[in-house]
């Protein structure tokens, strides 16, 4: 089975510490394999071999403190 990727857009995050509260929620959403995430670009990508829901993934982005939207 292949992995899938979805992208969000995160907004709010200027350090590394942020990238590591976001990887950390993220990475405990059912389903999730892989998580990328740049304070830089903002950008987070979550890899998994099955589907994802994103309102779960946006849930746990706003646990971290922080607000996304796919992209």
């Amino acid at each position: 089975m292949s992995a899938t990727t979805t992208q969000f857009q995160v907004t709010g995050m200027t350090c590394g510490h942020c990238e590591m509260s976001v990887r950390e929620e993220v990475s405990e959403v059912p389903g999730v394999q892989g998580v990328e995430v740049s304070h830089e670009t903002g950008l987070l990508t979550v890899s998994s071999t099955q589907g994802v829901d994103d309102a779960a993934v946006l849930a746990a982005v706003d646990e971290a403190g922080y607000s996304a939207v796919r992209a």
